[in-house]
């Protein structure tokens, strides 16, 4: 994957102008792309438009890969290909869709740019947007065959036969595909489901499978987002809390995701906050019914007990393990329990095994916060995973200064 000689100079001199105008670049694509194609609002999540958080994703995915192109010495762009190529799958983005992209995307560096974009820098960049579209196509298409899907028919239906409220404002859903073929999923990955909203039309969502592997079917676990600050309330969330009910038929999509159970047999360390704990009720699932006897730390921050979802099925399935140990953080309680402690999570008073897997689920900031805390305390940087709800914008692309 490399671009041409007269492609790479072009990019290299420009890359810093495209960089600086990303966000405004990609703000205007997905405008244009959804007025000339309002069909495709039914595979993007529309909350994420709104607050622009897709554009910025976008903007660092496009301008981190050029740089990977031009700099030899830029971080490996493997992980965040595989990691966009898992989000697609679950969203049911087809190959031809990305000839639409880039003529909108390429016509938007166009009009921000203006006559600094010449027929030249044109033709550059739209190389570096197909090899990208290209290496993306072709890591889906795997995906969809591996799970057997037909990229023409991602969503398949599936009947709701168990409802729980977990926690306030959270319940759990056990859906059965109506088919009755099993997807095959591994544990850590999330699958989309896709509903009617009001004004027609429909969105999709992505949820952890918050259980393991359960012969034919597959848990979500799913909280009602309130609006709040004039934000409205989150229409996907809304709709399965009000009418996710046993009988129930909802859309769903094949597993992905590329943050898994670690399988080795080191410590691990799962770290959540708020309702970042579905993946790590999964991990805890699955090693329990192992069983296994490898040493494993949960440590979750939480705002109240009522809030804090999935804790009894997790302390339930803990019992079954016997290296396990466990701290939660409640921040608007008082400490009650042994194992419970009040205001935000402090690790610096807790143990953390020599050579210890970690992973992190929770808020953006949280996760951040938390790794730098960890790599201070010695954990190796490329022991730590996470997964991050929604658009992701962990870090940011380096830039090269123009030849």
């Amino acid at each position: 994957m490399q671009l041409s000689r007269e492609s790479e100079a072009l990019v290299r001199a420009t890359a810093g102008l495209v960089a600086a105008h990303a966000d405004e670049i990609t703000t205007l694509f997905y405008w244009r792309m959804f007025e000339a194609h309002p069909e495709l609002l039914n595979v993007f999540n529309k909350a994420h438009q709104v607050q622009g958080t897709q554009a910025q994703a976008l903007a660092a995915a496009v301008v981190a890969f050029a740089v990977h192109l031009i700099d030899p010495t830029a971080p490996d762009f493997t992980p965040t290909l595989s990691r966009i190529a898992h989000r697609h799958v679950s969203l049911g983005v087809s190959a031809r869709q990305y000839t639409i992209i880039g003529r909108h995307l390429l016509a938007a560096v166009d009009d921000v740019l203006g006559d600094r974009v010449t027929p030249a820098v044109h033709a550059a960049w739209d190389e570096v947007y197909w090899l990208f579209g290209c290496s993306l196509i072709a890591e889906e298409a795997r995906l969809y065959a591996r799970a057997g899907t037909d990229p023409a028919h991602p969503w398949r239906p599936h009947r709701v036969i168990e409802r729980v409220e977990e926690a306030q404002d959270v319940i759990s859903l056990v859906l059965e595909p109506l088919d009755g073929r099993v997807m095959p999923r591994r544990t850590g990955q999330y699958v989309a489901v896709s509903v009617p909203v009001p004004g027609g039309g429909r969105q999709p969502r992505q949820y952890t499978v918050s259980s393991a592997g359960q012969v034919g079917t597959l848990r979500i676990t799913v909280k009602r987002i309130r609006g709040a600050a004039g934000a409205p309330d989150g229409q996907v969330s809304t709709w399965l809390h009000v009418n996710g009910h046993v009988g129930a038929v909802i859309d769903v999509s094949q597993p992905a995701g590329d943050v898994l159970l670690d399988e080795s047999d080191a410590p691990l360390v799962l770290i959540s906050a708020g309702i970042g704990i579905t993946p790590v009720a999964a991990m805890v699932d699955d090693l329990a019914a192992q069983p296994s006897e490898r040493p494993l730390l949960l440590l979750h921050a939480d705002r109240r007990r009522e809030t804090h979802a999935l804790a009894r099925i997790i302390r339930d399935r803990g019992r079954e393990l016997v290296n396990m140990r466990s701290i939660t953080w409640y921040s608007a309680e008082g400490r009650a329990a042994a194992t419970e402690r009040s205001g935000r999570m402090d690790l610096a008073h807790v143990e953390l095994p020599e050579e210890a897997r970690v992973f992190l689920c929770g808020p953006l900031p949280f996760m951040q916060s938390i790794r730098r805390v960890l790599i201070a305390r010695g954990i190796a940087a490329d022991h730590i995973e996470h997964e991050v709800f929604g658009p992701n914008l962990w870090g940011e692309a380096r830039t090269p200064e123009p030849a």
